[in-house]
């Protein structure tokens, strides 16, 4: 692993906090059940900033212009033979220190005592406060150990920032390593889509196709899916985020399926909705192409400078007027989109920021004011239109569920979809399913 993205994002914190020490630690194993763990992850926070993948490992961050001066500190599990034989090799401090660029490395068992040693007299300390009670009561524990020591001169912090809000913003534009790892997600996740299309047919089960999508994920070398798929034959498409994937697929009816994968903690997240028997039907084709239209002004809308709501209002532009004309709407365009009646098809944002987590680290708006989009932001564009029987709804249309998601990376002068090879016109997904 290349330790410079690591170490320049580091550096970059400890630029924004000027003085004080920060403390992000990394995220604890979870049982599963018994003595079985959950596949470990390392925390988003902390990997973004050193990229260290094992478990009870702490990053500390002192900034300030004094000797030694800013500092890059890492405390991590020791060498232990024995454990290594039953969970394989552990990095340990003295190799974590070179092959991770961090100016020092400690064991974990001698974290708590540094940390009230390093907290006196620093001005702020910056750490996740309400995120984990139990690290909130280790960070209290050292911070009373400091206050102890008053009588000796010993000052503790005496202001407390929350490091994620620093850290959101960081997140927010992608550096080129990022984005690589990202193109890389997103190129697995479309060939596990275009694997797909080639498999569907009538009387498989969900699960077939979502066996299909954790084949090439793994196959590829992505970690894991980024999120579980989501495989939605006919009206399950209605359910935004139905993960059950136990149903037959039927002939004439739709498949929805929502799944990308993680490379290096970094995910993609591509949706496609197609014809389980491989030929869009009249109203399938006409709710299909409105949603695809939809999709098309979103992206043309983003560019820097806009702000991260523009796509969406093209998006339901687009879909209101699709509804009007599809008689799924009575009324005008405007009245549509003041009313938001439109939201009984399309009740979610067309998209999301995407990064090291599917929803990603960063703010939407400050107030009454949107994000502006800046090149490097990574988001998704997903618009789409579910149709739940009902006594004033066409029946040809009941049942209905189409998204289709792209992801996007903002660039100088518009926006790059790194899922672009991704098959979701018509003539393209039939075509594809006819192999």
């Amino acid at each position: 692993m290349d330790p410079a993205p690591f170490q320049r994002r580091r550096q970059a914190l400890l630029a924004r906090m000027g003085a004080g020490l920060a403390v992000v630690p990394t995220a604890p194993e979870r049982i599963r059940n018994r003595d079985t763990h959950h596949p470990y992850r390392a925390d988003s926070y902390f990997h973004y900033l050193c990229g260290f993948p094992e478990p009870e490992a702490v990053l500390v961050l002192i900034a300030g212009q004094g000797d030694p001066g800013p500092q890059s500190v890492l405390f991590c599990r020791e060498k232990n033979v024995d454990k290594e034989i039953w969970d394989g090799l552990r990095c340990g401090p003295a190799a974590a220190r070179e092959a991770f660029g961090v100016d020092a490395a400690y064991p974990i068992g001698e974290f708590d005592a540094k940390l009230a040693e390093w907290l006196a007299d620093q001005p702020a300390l910056w750490h996740s406060l309400g995120h984990d009670a139990v690290w909130d009561a280790r960070i209290a524990q050292a911070l009373n150990a400091v206050r102890a020591q008053a009588r000796a001169g010993k000052r503790a912090p005496a202001v407390i920032h929350d490091v994620r809000a620093a850290l959101d913003e960081m997140r927010l534009v992608k550096d080129a390593h990022e984005i690589a790892l990202m193109r890389q997600a997103a190129a697995i996740a479309g060939a596990a889509h275009r694997r797909a299309l080639r498999f569907v047919a009538p009387g498989r089960f969900e699960y077939e196709v979502e066996a299909e999508f954790l084949h090439e994920f793994r196959r590829q070398g992505a970690a894991a899916p980024a999120y579980p798929p989501i495989v939605a034959g006919g009206a399950n498409a209605c359910v935004l985020h139905y993960t059950a994937n136990d149903q037959p697929l039927r002939t004439g009816e739709l498949l929805l399926i929502d799944a990308g994968c993680e490379v290096a903690g970094y995910a993609s997240d591509i949706t496609r909705s197609l014809p389980v028997n491989g030929r869009f039907s009249g109203p399938q084709k006409d709710l299909y192409a409105l949603v695809l239209a939809a999709q098309a002004a979103a992206i043309a809308a983003i560019r820097p400078g806009a702000s991260f709501l523009d796509p969406h209002g093209a998006a339901v532009r687009v879909l209101a007027q699709g509804m009007l004309d599809l008689k799924l709407l009575e009324g005008s365009l405007a009245g549509v989109i003041e009313s938001a009646s439109y939201k009984r098809f399309f009740m979610h944002r067309t998209g999301h920021w995407l990064g090291l987590d599917v929803h990603d680290a960063g703010e939407y708006r400050s107030g009454e004011e949107w994000c502006r989009l800046v090149p490097g932001m990574t988001l998704t564009v997903e618009p789409g239109c579910y149709i739940r029987p009902a006594d004033d709804v066409p029946a040809a249309f009941h049942g209905i569920g189409i998204r289709i998601e792209d992801d996007a990376l903002v660039t100088a002068d518009g926006c790059e979809i790194l899922t672009a090879d991704t098959p979701k016109t018509i003539a393209d997904i039939e075509a594809l399913m006819k192999k």
